[in-house]
């Protein structure tokens, strides 16, 4: 079996994180950063989305009670998906390449021209050396995040996976880990419960709304 232990989000409406909030460019105000563990190296050269990915796992690993160390590595591994892949990256980067004259561009902003780089990003900070993975194209993108991480546990390719859906605006993830390393954890619900409520095809608004009231029914190991 296969059990839920955390969810982190941020949206435009602070669910998650009381200080987060919309602001007048639509963009979403993120924490501080005394949310990570230790200083996250780079932070500021992060696009939205990278950001958006950092904060959300490292809130995630805090609900589920899982500590993490700058010389520590964490068997677990991370899985994401989103609407656009990087699209919003791809055309600040040519945006910026034909403002310098079709002749460069800045390399911070090349390096998340790919969907999967804010996954790396937060795989360097938080030390996760298991699978590491970006998808798309489904209907249901919440199912398939959740049973693409739930079939690596099973599989024994990693005993614990982040899995998430994060936009420029608005994110969420679970931490999903096989009960038998559950030991000494609080969970929040079993696999199943998630996968009924995912069959719903809600919006992502809508997912942050249902998950959220279930951080009210953690239960005991």
């Amino acid at each position: 079996m296969i059990s839920v232990l955390g969810i982190g989000w941020i949206d435009g409406e602070g669910r998650g994180i009381p200080t987060s909030h919309e602001c007048n460019d639509g963009t979403v105000e993120l924490p501080g950063k005394d949310i990570f563990s230790y200083p996250f190296k780079n932070l500021g050269r992060l696009d939205q989305i990278s950001r958006m990915t950092a904060y959300t796992v490292a809130i995630a690993l805090k609900d589920a009670g899982i500590s993490y160390a700058q010389d520590r590595k964490l068997d677990m591994g991370i899985i994401g998906t989103n609407a656009l892949g990087s699209l919003c990256s791809d055309i600040r980067y040519f945006r910026d390449y034909v403002e310098t004259g079709r002749t460069t561009a800045r390399g911070n902003l090349f390096i998340y021209t790919l969907p999967s780089s804010p996954l790396g990003e937060a795989a360097i900070h938080f030390g996760l050396q298991g699978p590491l993975l970006y998808m798309a194209g489904a209907e249901n993108p919440l199912m398939m995040i959740i049973d693409a991480a739930a079939e690596m546990i099973v599989f024994d390719e990693v005993p614990s996976m982040l899995a998430g859906i994060f936009e420029e605006n608005s994110a969420v993830c679970f931490v999903l880990m096989k009960d038998t390393e559950c030991a000494g954890h609080k969970y929040m619900c079993d696999i199943a419960l998630v996968r009924q409520l995912a069959g719903e095809r809600m919006t992502l608004a809508e997912i942050i709304r249902k998950f959220s009231k279930l951080k009210e029914r953690k239960q005991p190991e």
